[in-house]
């Protein structure tokens, strides 16, 4: 038997809910759509048949209703992979940590996670206003440094990507994840897209914008973009991936992430009609949900 969580590790709101995110175990539904902006929830839930949970504490926002007869959470992360820690480990409590006995469960519950969120296309060939499916994120962030996570990275990706780019003078050392490839079956579509992601810890130096500050890489965009591996590319450029698919993994869930391509770094275009193309990518999630033989 475990030994019992203190109350520094899990820690529990007055009403017996978890910390950041405010809610009780009966709260969440075993499929999980993921968005940064908290906003866009309600431009999920929306689409549901019923919502029976609307809960909010800071950027975290969740609803949890039906769609064509499936339970869903729709819960906003905030930008970037620290938020994802803290999402997918109190996720992963609700489901899979007894808050009475403070204990680990022994039969363990498996969420599937898909996010729907935004991102850039570092390939001139791939338009604005397209869908891609990150088939894997490559980390340029250090938060899977911190857990023990060798056996679920892509070594052989993380050591061809490390050796073409030579950055670890700049302190920057790469991991890699892929998707889960049963979950990923599930949104196999004509108009879905399939590349390697790039995940970093910042939307302008991190990302290779410069406004007033020069990033250290100046060709960081062109240098990602250049990288092939087994005849897949860096696609395109963005803050949650890689975090999701290590911290999804590690806990032993599956995650998928889908991505509304709104930029072309390598043309200079923004999309036009970013909103209608986010809400295409919303219904196109919860079509292939209610088909879904897995959720």
């Amino acid at each position: 038997m475990d030994a019992s969580l203190g109350n520094s590790e899990l820690i529990l709101n007055a009403d017996g809910s978890i910390y950041h995110l405010n809610l009780l175990p009966e709260d969440i539904a075993d499929t999980i759509i993921t968005v940064g902006d908290p906003d866009r929830v309600k431009a999920v839930s929306k689409y549901f048949d019923t919502v029976e949970i609307k809960k909010q504490k800071r950027e975290f926002v969740t609803h949890t209703g039906t769609y064509a007869g499936k339970r869903i959470t729709a819960i906003s992360t905030g930008i970037g992979t620290d938020n994802i820690d803290i999402v997918f480990n109190e996720l992963d409590a609700l489901a899979n940590i007894d808050f009475k006995s403070r204990e680990i469960k022994p039969q363990k519950r498996t969420l599937n996670f898909i996010r729907v969120g935004t991102s850039g296309s570092l390939q001139a060939n791939i338009p604005v206003d397209s869908f891609l499916m990150s088939s894997t994120g490559v980390g340029f962030d250090n938060l899977l440094h911190f857990y023990d996570g060798g056996h679920i990275k892509n070594q052989a990706l993380e050591k061809a990507l490390s050796d073409y780019l030579g950055w670890s003078h700049y302190q920057i050392h790469p991991y890699a994840v892929d998707f889960d490839q049963d979950l990923a079956n599930q949104f196999i579509d004509n108009r879905i897209r399939f590349g390697i992601t790039a995940t970093n810890s910042g939307f302008y130096g991190p990302q290779g914008r410069s406004l007033r500050l020069a990033p250290a890489i100046k060709d960081f965009n062109e240098k990602l973009a250049g990288f092939s591996y087994d005849g897949r590319q860096i696609t395109n450029l963005e803050m949650e991936t890689s975090g999701m698919y290590g911290l999804a993994k590690l806990h032993g869930h599956r995650a998928v992430s889908l991505n509304a391509i709104l930029a072309n770094r390598a043309t200079g275009e923004f999309s036009k009609n970013g909103h209608r193309t986010i809400d295409e990518l919303i219904q196109f999630t919860l079509e292939h949900l209610s088909k879904s033989q897995l959720v």
